[in-house]
């Protein structure tokens, strides 16, 4: 779940988690209580088309097909939650101005491979998911789980093999010559395949980025 809000979709953008303000900005932004299934423009979106938008927002997609993002975005999906589930083995730093730098949770692999929690979008989390009555989806602290194996994929695909197995998957070939291929770089698939991972290795109702998408979009309706 890295990137937080970062995983911008057409309406929250992928720059956007918020400022500072925490789980109170984001409680005030929806309201006194669980926002109702035919008010929320949250609840009819598929995480697939989530997905395809991910990849729409990100440089170097502008022109694609969209067809050929859809196919990229279920390609990935599938890549991730199939993998088997991956041991965080970075050590895990806990900060609390992710808000105001719009992130959740974040892979370094410099100086020291780290994974960075941020405690105050953590619990802004915590708290859209409450107000939006999305605790069948996402039980109470499943935000941090997800994070921790979503930042693992990261960490995976840093160090081993299964970069150039995605890469092979997606079959972006940038070069051909006889009957030699070279598959490159697709922005964004990395991230969606450790969404879809940690949504199967969590068992949650829906992925990752649905709620990064929304905590986003709260927070930017709440700045307004």
């Amino acid at each position: 779940m890295s990137r937080a809000a970062r995983a911008g979709t057409g309406r929250a953008r992928a720059a956007g988690a918020g400022r500072p303000g925490g789980a109170d900005a984001v409680a005030r932004a929806e309201g006194a209580g669980p926002v109702a299934s035919a008010a929320d423009p949250w609840e009819g979106d598929e995480d697939l088309d989530l997905a395809v938008r991910l990849l729409a927002a990100t440089p170097t997609h502008e022109s694609r097909d969209p067809e050929l993002l859809r196919h990229w975005a279920r390609t990935a999906e599938a890549f991730g939650a199939g993998l088997a589930p991956v041991p965080c083995r970075a050590a895990v730093v806990e900060r609390s101005d992710g808000l105001e730098r719009g992130l959740l949770a974040r892979y370094v692999s410099r100086p020291v491979p780290s994974v960075e929690l941020y405690t105050d979008t953590l619990a802004a989390a915590e708290a859209l998911i409450d107000a939006r009555g999305w605790r069948h989806w996402y039980p109470r602290g499943s935000v941090r789980e997800a994070a921790l194996a979503h930042e693992a994929v990261h960490e995976h695909l840093h160090h081993g093999p299964a970069k150039a197995a995605l890469k092979h998957a997606l079959g972006h070939v940038v070069l051909r010559a006889g009957r030699f291929r070279i598959h490159g770089h697709v922005a964004g698939a990395e991230e969606i395949a450790a969404h879809a991972h940690a949504r199967t290795v969590c068992g949650l109702g829906r992925s990752p980025l649905h709620l990064t998408a929304a905590l986003a979009d709260a927070v930017t309706q709440r700045e307004k």
